[in-house]
């Protein structure tokens, strides 16, 4: 899977100034809405002075195509990229409200997305997501503690975003029935 340093070296070169966490959210909420082929990658970079060359589509095509193997498989450990443990948390706490911010904006997409006719879970995440772009961390709070929440929210954004995905993007009986069989 892809790195939260691979991806900001790679919008990086493309002239991309936002957190490389913002298009990470909106690959991964665009991906709950659409199908991997039909997103316009260099229309999530949400800047039109960015015209990528055809190796950069294609990296970009990569960590889309990675993004939605990792986000359909509940076995494999999704992961959303984000900045490492070294940085400080504040800056990590902010990328999470980057990563959330992105994946609304990605959610909503081209089509409008009706939460009515969404699940009380997904409509709650989303809710939730929403309160978790405002994440900061406030001077003189204990940081061992904010560090256990911290790791606390980047969990529960990673399990809700595949229940989000599981939900606009439900498995074929089938294939799930043929999936409990045992050989």
């Amino acid at each position: 899977m892809q790195h939260y340093s691979d991806l900001t070296s790679l919008l990086s070169r493309l002239g991309y100034r936002d957190d490389a966490a913002v298009f990470h959210g909106a690959l991964c909420g665009a991906l709950c809405r659409q199908k991997p082929e039909e997103i316009d990658l260099v229309a999530l970079l949400d800047d039109e002075d960015i015209d990528p060359d055809a190796q950069a589509r294609a990296e970009l095509r990569q960590v889309c195509e990675q993004t939605v193997s990792a986000l359909a498989d509940m076995q494999t450990s999704f992961t959303i990229l984000l900045p490492d443990d070294e940085v400080g948390l504040g800056e990590r706490a902010r990328s999470l409200g980057a990563w959330c911010e992105g994946f609304l904006y990605g959610l909503a997409g081209r089509i409008k997305l009706d939460l009515r006719k969404c699940t009380e879970e997904v409509r709650e995440i989303v809710k939730d997501f929403t309160q978790f772009t405002r994440a900061s961390l406030d001077a003189g709070d204990d940081l061992e503690v904010e560090e256990s929440a911290y790791a606390e929210l980047v969990e529960y954004i990673r399990v809700g975003a595949q229940l989000v995905y599981m939900e606009l993007h439900p498995r074929p009986l089938a294939a799930a029935a043929q999936s409990k069989t045992l050989h």
